[in-house]
C-alpha cells in the first residue's frame, strides 16, 4: 500500500508540472500573438492615417516657417500601428529613378525621385569638391608689363577652365611634370606702340605638347653648354603624338576662348609660361567642375477649395511666376486652377495677406523628390560630371565596407 501511494503522489507531482509548464508555454504563445490578434480587429488601421503620412512625405510651408522638414529614417517610428519604416534595398530599387528634364552643353536639369536628402547632398558636395579636372597651377613668368600684378594675373589665370578630359591624366603629386600629368601653355603678347590698347583673351595661350621651354637656370657654371638644356618638365615624347589627344588638341573651346585675362596699353607685354595639373575642388576652387551644382525639393501647390471670379484674379496676379492659371467654366464663371506647380519658388506671396488665404491654399515640398540643376564650367559635359559622381560615390560605398568586413 505504501508502494502504491508513492507511486500515485509521483504521478500527481508529473501532472502538476505538466500543467504549469503548458501555462506558461501558453502565457509566451499570447504575448507573442498579442500584436497580431490587436493588428487583426477590424478598427486597428494597416496604413498610416493621412495626415500622419502627409506630415512624413511633405514639407508644410506656412507663412511663418516650414514645419514637418524633418525626415523620419528609424525603423521603429510606427511600430504602434504595424509599419516597418526600415530600409528595404528592394523597395529603393523599385522606388528610385532619374528622370532628366533638360541637357545641354553647358547645363542640365534632372530629377532624383525616392531617395533621402543625405544622398542629394552627397552627390552635390562630390560635384563641386571631388570630381577632378585640370588647371592651371604654376605660372612661369618671364616679362610682365601690364596693370595687372604678377599674382592676380597667375590667380585669373588658375581660374580660366581648360577643354580637355582630365580622366587621360595622371595626379603630379610630387613626381616630375611630364607628358601624362601636365599640360603647358605660353603666353607671349604684346602691344604694340602707337597701336590701339589690346585685350588679351584665353585664346592667346598657345599650347605647347612638347612641354616647357623656359630652361631651367643651371647650378654648375662647368655644365657642357652644348648639351640641351634643362626645362621645367620632362616629357619623353609629344602630347600631340599621343593618340587621344592627336585628332583633339588640348586647349579652349566655345565661349571659354574669350574669357579676358587683360588689357594692355601701348607698349606692355607679357610674356609666360602656364603649367596646369590635376586636381580636385576640395584642394582649390579652380579645380571646381561646376560653376554651381544645387537642388530643391519638388514644389507641391494644392487648392484646399475652388476659387473663383475676382478671388482666383487676385490670386493669379500675386504670383510673380505664373503657378496659376484661370480656366472659363461657362456662363461667366472662371475658377483659378494650378498649371505650373514646378516654377513655384516658395516666395509665399499666395498666401501672406491672412489665415483665410491659407485655408485656400495649401504649399508643400516632397520630401523625397529632388531637382537637381548641374551647371558646367565647360571643362567637362554636365551628364559626364554626374555620371563620376556617381562612381566617386560607389568607390567610396565600397571602402566602406571593405574596411567594416
Amino acid at each position: 500500500m505504501a508502494k502504491r501511494d508513492e507511486r500515485m503522489s509521483e504521478e500527481e507531482e508529473e501532472s502538476e508540472a505538466e500543467s504549469m509548464s503548458e501555462s506558461e508555454s501558453g502565457g509566451r504563445g499570447e504575448s507573442r500573438g498579442g500584436l497580431d490578434y490587436i493588428m487583426s480587429l477590424p478598427d486597428v488601421p494597416m496604413k498610416l492615417p493621412p495626415h500622419v503620412e502627409l506630415q512624413r512625405t511633405r514639407v508644410f510651408c506656412n507663412t511663418d516657417a516650414p514645419n514637418h522638414t524633418d525626415t523620419i529614417q528609424y525603423s521603429g517610428a510606427f511600430a504602434s500601428v504595424g509599419i516597418d519604416n526600415s530600409f528595404r534595398l528592394d523597395h529603393f530599387r523599385k522606388d528610385f529613378r532619374v528622370e532628366v528634364i533638360r541637357c545641354s552643353d553647358d547645363d542640365m536639369e534632372f530629377d532624383m525621385i525616392g531617395i533621402d536628402p543625405a544622398i542629394a547632398n552627397a552627390f552635390r558636395r562630390i560635384l563641386i569638391a571631388e570630381v577632378p579636372t585640370m588647371a592651371i597651377e604654376k605660372v612661369l613668368i618671364a616679362n610682365n608689363t601690364s596693370v595687372v600684378q604678377d599674382e592676380v594675373l597667375a590667380h585669373r589665370l588658375g581660374l580660366i577652365p581648360i577643354s580637355v578630359d582630365p580622366r587621360l591624366f595622371e595626379y603630379a603629386e610630387n613626381n616630375a611634370l611630364n607628358e601624362r600629368n601636365s599640360i603647358v601653355f605660353k603666353l607671349h603678347v604684346r602691344c604694340e606702340r602707337g597701336g590701339p590698347r589690346l585685350t588679351v583673351k584665353a585664346n592667346a595661350l598657345t599650347w605647347l605638347p612638347n612641354g616647357s621651354e623656359f630652361p631651367l637656370q643651371s647650378e654648375d657654371p662647368n655644365s657642357n653648354s652644348t648639351s640641351k638644356p634643362k626645362t621645367y618638365t620632362s616629357f619623353s615624347c609629344s602630347q600631340d603624338s599621343l593618340p587621344e589627344f592627336s585628332s583633339n588638341p588640348i586647349g579652349f573651346k566655345g565661349r571659354l576662348n574669350d574669357i579676358i585675362i587683360s588689357k594692355l596699353a601701348p607698349g606692355q607685354e607679357i610674356e609666360l609660361e602656364a603649367h596646369a595639373v590635376k586636381g580636385i575642388g576640395k584642394t582649390h576652387a579652380k579645380w571646381s567642375p561646376v560653376a554651381t551644382a544645387w537642388y530643391r525639393m519638388l514644389p507641391e501647390v494644392v487648392l484646399l477649395e475652388e476659387i473663383e471670379d475676382e478671388l482666383a484674379e487676385n490670386l493669379k496676379s500675386k504670383c510673380p511666376v505664373g503657378v496659376f492659371d484661370i480656366e472659363d467654366i461657362g456662363n461667366g464663371k472662371k475658377r483659378l486652377n494650378v498649371a505650373r506647380p514646378r516654377a513655384c519658388t516658395l516666395c509665399r506671396e499666395c498666401i501672406r495677406e491672412g489665415e483665410e488665404w491659407e485655408k485656400r491654399v495649401s504649399l508643400r515640398r516632397v520630401k523625397d523628390h529632388f531637382i537637381f540643376t548641374i551647371e558646367s564650367t565647360g571643362a567637362l559635359p554636365p551628364e559626364v560630371l554626374f555620371t563620376e559622381a556617381v562612381k566617386i560615390l560607389e568607390s567610396k560605398c565600397e571602402r566602406v565596407i571593405s574596411e567594416l568586413s
